[in-house]
């Protein structure tokens, strides 16, 4: 009986509950790790290397690249939170060792005058279906060509670069209404450009030469005698021009034949003409010879 009763007490079941408790502290033992392993393995799985690669602290890194991506991408030399704007590339100035060979020229002024000397200055050059005009004038207000059917002012198709009261210069379309100029919302310029320097207005742009049917924008296919003004402006508006009979080309004008025309202005065609020089000649021969 007594060996039996031992049997039965080896034998009797764990109870269950008891064999869970000990399977979760079991599992909570393996589970915990050193302090020296957290921190390695921490490292491996993140760096994904091996064992012996080290990585920088991350804070430190971080740190350092904001900075030096604050300091290149944002800060300028004096300091400000935003980058300066890009240069402007300024106004190419015209040159005038092309007239004659590559683009067409009109000077009126003193002889020998060039874009930024004449009184007048006028180029004009075909590229592809656009004819390229540079106008230059000495004023402050404004210069324009004019193309026309015949040498007198009325009935014309204009082109005028007006200098505002902002220091701006604006490209402007016009057409003659007898001897006054009327702006036309339909502008056919384009590649606007203009500078005010020296005293002078000087642009550059370009307009098509083939136009639909208009009456005030014409073909420049066709030849036209050119009409050269310039003057001042009032706040922008253009007024009349600086002087009574503005030059006008002797003949009409052909895009397709590139010259260069000198015309002299009022006070040098005085001393040019052939009867003043004759006048002079024999002016002085008669002070050299008449006197005993």
């Amino acid at each position: 009986m007594a060996e039996r009763s031992r049997g039965a007490r080896r034998l009797l079941p764990v109870p269950v509950p008891l064999l869970l408790v000990l399977l979760l502290l079991l599992l909570m033992a393996g589970s915990t790790a050193s302090p020296a392993d957290e921190g390695g393995g921490g490292r491996r799985e993140a760096g994904g290397g091996e064992p012996g690669d080290e990585a920088a602290p991350h804070d430190s890194s971080y740190g350092t690249f904001a900075s030096e991506f604050y300091d290149l991408r944002y800060l300028s030399e004096e300091g400000y939170p935003f980058p300066t704007a890009p240069p402007v590339d300024p106004f190419a100035k015209i040159r005038v060792d092309d007239c004659g060979k590559t683009k067409g020229c009109f000077r009126y002024g003193k002889p020998g005058c060039n874009a930024e000397t004449c009184d007048y200055f006028l180029s004009y050059r075909r590229i592809g279906a656009d004819v390229e005009f540079e106008l230059s004038a000495d004023t402050d207000g404004w210069v324009a060509v004019g193309f026309s059917s015949d040498k007198k002012m009325g009935g014309d198709d204009v082109m005028a670069c007006v200098h505002d009261d902002n220091g701006r210069v604006r490209i402007q379309h016009f057409y003659n209404v007898g001897q006054w100029a009327k702006e036309i919302q339909r502008n056919p310029a384009r590649d606007e450009e203009g500078v005010f320097e020296n005293n002078r207005v000087t642009c550059r742009f370009k307009r098509p030469v083939y136009v639909p049917r208009e009456e005030t924008i014409v073909d420049l296919h066709l030849s036209w005698y050119y009409l050269f003004a310039w003057g001042p402006a009032i706040q922008g508006s253009i007024t009349r021009h600086d002087i009574d009979s503005p030059p006008v080309s002797e003949r009409v004008v052909s895009i397709y034949k590139y010259e260069d025309i000198f015309m002299p202005s009022a006070a040098y065609q005085t001393f040019s003409s052939p009867f003043c020089l004759l006048l002079i000649v024999a002016l002085t021969f008669y002070l050299l010879m008449g006197t005993p």
